[in-house]
């Protein structure tokens, strides 16, 4: 906290913190990022796959298969999340789900669920949005800012 000083620890707190530093788990972090990184690349894979899909067999081009691609994704992602599997998935491979479409698709699923027993409009309106609009605005804020900065880099 900032403004605060400091308070010196006691003989008997600094031999908890000790203790308990001593009989803290160790966390495996190679396994962890090994998961993370298999997951997050088996989820851009799918992405890729679905993309190559939608372009041989619907015609669609380099340009404008991503929209339906994320679609899907988020769609998959939504799913899942209410099925209760995303979130098994998101256990075992930790920030490797957090794959910014698919990631960010289980957040506001996963607060619309929760809050259901509080209504549709307040419930789970309200608490997607909590979500959703913190995200929407940064996008939107950093969009202009790099569209500011590319018109001065270009000179227009």
């Amino acid at each position: 906290m900032p403004g605060k000083k400091k308070k010196e620890l006691d003989k008997q707190q600094r031999d908890y913190f000790e203790y308990a530093r001593h009989h803290e788990p160790k966390r495996p972090i190679v396994k962890n990022c090994i998961h993370a990184f298999l997951v997050g690349g088996l989820i851009c894979a799918i992405g890729q796959i679905v993309s190559m899909i939608f372009i041989k067999y619907f015609k669609f081009t380099e340009e404008t298969v991503g929209s339906p691609t994320s679609a899907v994704l988020i769609i998959t992602s939504v799913l899942l999340t209410g099925f209760g599997i995303y979130d098994k998935i998101a256990q075992w491979a930790g920030a490797g789900t957090a794959v910014p479409i698919t990631g960010f698709a289980n957040t506001v699923a996963s607060s619309a669920i929760e809050h259901r027993s509080e209504g549709f409009v307040l419930g789970v309106g309200g608490n997607m949005f909590k979500i959703a609009g913190p995200v929407i605005t940064y996008g939107v804020v950093s969009a202009f800012f790099v569209a500011i900065a590319r018109l001065i880099i270009k000179g227009g």
